[in-house]
């Protein structure tokens, strides 16, 4: 078979941990095999980080400038504990903010659908999009903490001083911006998707509060509206409109999907992952990041999973122990299935089927599950998880193992 050609090199950014084991996976099954890759690799693993000084990531930022397109793994945002784990010289920034910042770009998620996941919210029928302003706030803020106290100003380019705080005693504060150019090319992103998916878009702040800094997202937005995009929204039938982001919450919960929730960077980063763990999970969640900066027509574009912080010990290190623990819970599936004679795991409705005895290789590679005996082995089975009718998996390798921990403990 003919291999697909890339005329024009994908930047390839690698991450961490298990990240890295199964998107080797991915490309070697899925991809490979059908594609005749051409990527700019680029390891943004902590290790590999640690010795650059973070130089990595910044030159891989200016690769998907380059040529495009970027396709990221996951990464791990060092906290005091990985300090010590990995013996880093400092607290290394996040390099999703990093990039995001080089590229100046807006972050759009929306979760993937699928029969027998339920969202947490039965009247969400339709998927709902967070549109996440990739730029400024608290991401590229400056802080300081103040032992002593005392008066704190911002001090502006014409000279002028606000006093931010005379604090009586020893406190924090942090100074956070955004830009005119960077708010507008978000709204114009925003409309833009808005238009390209016939969906309505909705845009939330707090200016009651915020009267200059949220103020000016609401303004830029309703200005570019009314100037570039009404006759437009009219003519497909769809809607803008701007509210309180606690009323938009509000509305959502109420709300049955198929609309676009337009955020600035802090709120859409955590919005977001409500909204993917309400859908069912933080890892069936799309993540792409559309840059205003244009090349050969089209804009760049960084595509990423959506995945959760581990806080438990991590999957990566339960798969670099030994092989043993890993067929022992082979085995103890194998059991439970023989015993429970359920159609759940090992057969069909009102069988009972033990797994074949030999599992698979010991020579490193992935092991698959083989055809149980029994039965009219002409018709393909499904191994599906005790308890539940609806939700079926083809289980093939040992990496399920690692997937869903909890359920072979």
């Amino acid at each position: 078979m003919t291999k697909i050609k890339m005329n024009v090199p994908l930047v390839e950014l690698d991450g961490d941990e298990m990240t890295r084991v199964l998107w080797k996976a991915i490309k070697e099954i899925l991809i490979e095999p059908f594609v005749d890759l051409n990527t700019v690799y680029f390891d943004l693993g902590l290790p590999e980080r640690e010795r650059t000084g973070d130089k990595v990531t910044a030159e891989a930022a200016e690769a998907i400038k380059k040529y495009g397109v970027g396709v990221k793994c996951a990464t791990i945002t060092p906290n005091a504990q990985r300090v010590s784990e990995y013996n880093l010289t400092r607290m290394w920034k996040s390099p999703n903010g990093t990039i995001r910042a080089a590229l100046d770009g807006t972050v759009f998620r929306a979760p993937v659908l699928v029969n027998g996941i339920k969202p947490l919210v039965p009247n969400w029928t339709k998927p709902i999009t967070i549109a996440r302003h990739a730029y400024g706030d608290v991401y590229s803020g400056v802080e300081a903490y103040v032992p002593e106290g005392g008066k704190v100003y911002l001090e502006l380019p014409n000279g002028d001083k606000k006093l931010i705080k005379d604090l009586p005693s020893a406190g924090i504060i942090q100074a956070v911006h955004n830009l005119d150019k960077s708010i507008a090319g978000f709204a114009r992103s925003c409309f833009n998707y808005a238009l390209s998916t016939r969906q309505d878009l909705w845009f939330s702040t707090k200016d009651t509060i915020s009267k200059t800094y949220d103020h000016r997202f609401k303004d830029i937005f309703a200005e570019i509206y009314e100037s570039e995009y009404r006759k437009s929204f009219e003519e497909a039938g769809i809607e803008y409109f701007y509210t309180l982001i606690d009323d938009a919450v509000a509305r959502v919960m109420r709300s049955k999907g198929g609309f676009i929730w337009a955020c600035k960077n802090y709120d859409g980063d955590v919005m977001s992952d409500m909204l993917a763990t309400a859908f069912g999970s933080l890892a069936m969640m799309t993540s792409v990041l559309v840059s205003k900066i244009r090349i050969r027509g089209g804009a760049r574009h960084r595509y990423q999973a959506l995945l959760q912080a581990l806080k438990r010990r991590s999957h990566f290190d339960e798969f670099r122990r030994d092989d043993i623990r890993l067929d022992g819970r082979i085995e103890k599936a194998r059991r439970i299935g023989r015993e429970r004679r359920i159609e759940g795991f090992c057969g069909t409705p009102r069988k009972s089927h033990r797994f074949h005895d030999r599992i698979g290789n010991n020579d490193g590679r992935p092991r698959r599950f083989v055809q149980p005996r029994g039965g009219d082995s002409r018709k393909s089975r499904k191994y599906r998880i005790p308890g539940s009718r609806s939700q079926s998996f083809i289980i093939k390798w040992k990496y399920t193992l690692l997937i869903f921990p909890d359920f072979w403990e």
